[in-house]
């Protein structure tokens, strides 16, 4: 019976690939055993239960970079999560770890790689971190979803498999007039989808607040997901406008992104690498809006990797206040550009991923036989 330990999270661009290559293992072995390992207070402490699997937690924090005091707890913590994971490990006995990216991800991998255990990464972003630079030098496979990683990681060592994505999203049966009905809006008008990641984007809120008041004197309608710490305040700020014309649905999560997908002509969105593959697949037009408080500024190398192929239009968060509900609603009003917008990014899409990344895990398991 195999083994497999899955290490990463923090945030939704972490755990919904971490579980969509889980499922695919269990596809494949109904009687493999998979336990995860994430960070504590994280969201994977949650979602991986909700979807079936169990995890260990661990106390691990990122660094500062400008309070390097502080680091010295983190490191305290790092110390204790490692030798927390080497005992996890001596009693679950994997078979390979497989890291997706992290707090918890970097203390797993190093320690299995420190017991000989072989190492499978995941790197999503067109730019690598730190940790997974340090780690590939003993890792055995390294799965990525862009050309050209080669600048960070041993050629040899690089498989392009792309981004595993939420498998629900592809509900082909969902018409539009459907998807449509389930957030209470009308056929016939332009759709625009804003989603911040799955914590919410403070800027994307702040922007289309300051703009309400031009999107709700415009006919368009608008499915805004504002995260758990921006509902409040989007909330009450579209109470005083007049809701006659216009039709703002707003929700701090959105359960159903397949519905959400399938009403959406243009989407708003954050550039992180999970929201990337799902846009990409689903070829939907966008406005990409990268996150500037992200580790090397990855979001704006993966924005960058579409907009310079003409797959998406980006919006530097600095200018997104100004600029992007009048881009976006320009975006609505020209089908031209939108249909190419689509068409481009539809091209980028690598199907079946989890699959991919899958057969590769086998190789390396079979490798060591």
């Amino acid at each position: 019976m195999k083994r497999y330990l899955i290490s990463g999270g923090g945030t939704g661009g972490h755990i919904f690939p971490a579980i969509s290559i889980a499922n695919e293992l269990k596809a494949r072995d109904g009687e493999c055993e998979i336990l995860f390992v994430g960070a504590k207070g994280r969201m994977e402490m949650k979602r991986v239960p909700e979807a079936g699997y169990e995890i260990v937690g661990l106390n691990v924090q990122g660094f500062h970079r400008h309070h390097l005091w502080k680091n010295i707890g983190v490191l305290y913590n790092l110390i204790k999560s490692m030798c927390k994971v080497k005992k996890v490990i001596q009693e679950f006995k994997p078979d390979v770890a497989i890291g997706v990216g992290g707090y918890a991800s970097g203390a797993a991998l190093r320690v299995a790689e420190n017991m000989g255990i072989p190492v499978v990464i995941q790197e999503q972003n067109g730019f690598a971190g730190v940790t997974n630079k340090l780690l590939a030098k003993k890792a055995e496979r390294i799965c990525v979803a862009y050309d050209g990683m080669e600048k960070y990681f041993p050629a040899e060592k690089i498989v392009v498999t792309g981004n595993p994505v939420r498998q629900n999203l592809f509900n082909h049966d969902i018409s539009k007039a459907e998807a449509l009905a389930h957030f209470g809006l009308k056929e016939g008008k332009k759709t625009l989808l804003v989603i911040g990641g799955s914590l919410g984007a403070r800027t994307i809120n702040h922007s289309l607040m300051r703009s309400l008041r031009l999107l709700t004197e415009s006919d368009v309608q608008v499915i805004w997901q504002t995260g758990k710490y921006g509902y409040s305040e989007s909330k009450e700020a579209y109470s005083k406008y007049d809701k006659s014309k216009g039709s703002i649905v707003i929700t701090d999560f959105v359960k159903r992104m397949d519905y959400a997908y399938a009403a959406a002509d243009v989407v708003i969105s954050r550039a992180g690498a999970s929201s990337i593959s799902e846009l990409c697949l689903l070829g939907k037009a966008c406005i990409l809006v990268p996150s500037p408080n992200v580790a090397e500024d990855h979001q704006t190398h993966n924005a960058m990797a579409l907009s310079s192929k003409g797959a998406a239009i980006l919006i530097k968060d600095q200018d997104a206040r100004d600029e992007l509900v009048d881009t976006a609603l320009t975006l609505l009003g020209d089908d031209k550009r939108r249909t190419a917008l689509s068409r481009n990014i539809a091209t980028l899409g690598i199907k079946d991923s989890a699959a991919k990344i899958v057969d590769e895990i086998e190789k390396v398991i079979s490798n060591r036989i």
